[in-house]
């Protein structure tokens, strides 16, 4: 399987960029039931302000070739919109576990 993690910094106030994440996190929490191929999905939101992340989200799919799938899916593209606007700055780890 492959745990396909990714974290977001956001451009706005703190007010702005916490309302972002959370719907960007109430549309990704929602996506297992939409996206076959996505076995599970969580979603962390920044509870400490001395960081500059504010969300980071832990897909896993069963290969590399679905990330990519998940990844084009309306839905997940949908979701990836809220966010879009608001994105300063986007890091991923893709990576086999057992």
């Amino acid at each position: 399987m492959v745990k396909h993690i990714v974290t977001f910094k956001l451009n706005g106030t703190p007010e702005v960029r916490r309302r972002v994440a959370s719907e960007f996190a109430e549309a990704l929490l929602a996506l297992p039931e939409k996206i076959e191929c996505l076995r599970s999905m969580e979603v962390g939101i920044n509870e400490n302000p001395t960081e500059d992340w504010d969300v980071v989200l832990t897909a896993v799919v069963d290969t590399m070739e679905e990330v990519g799938e998940y990844a084009r899916h309306p839905e997940h593209v949908k979701a990836a919109a809220i966010v879009g606007p608001y994105k300063a700055a986007r890091a991923c780890v893709d990576y086999y576990f057992d």
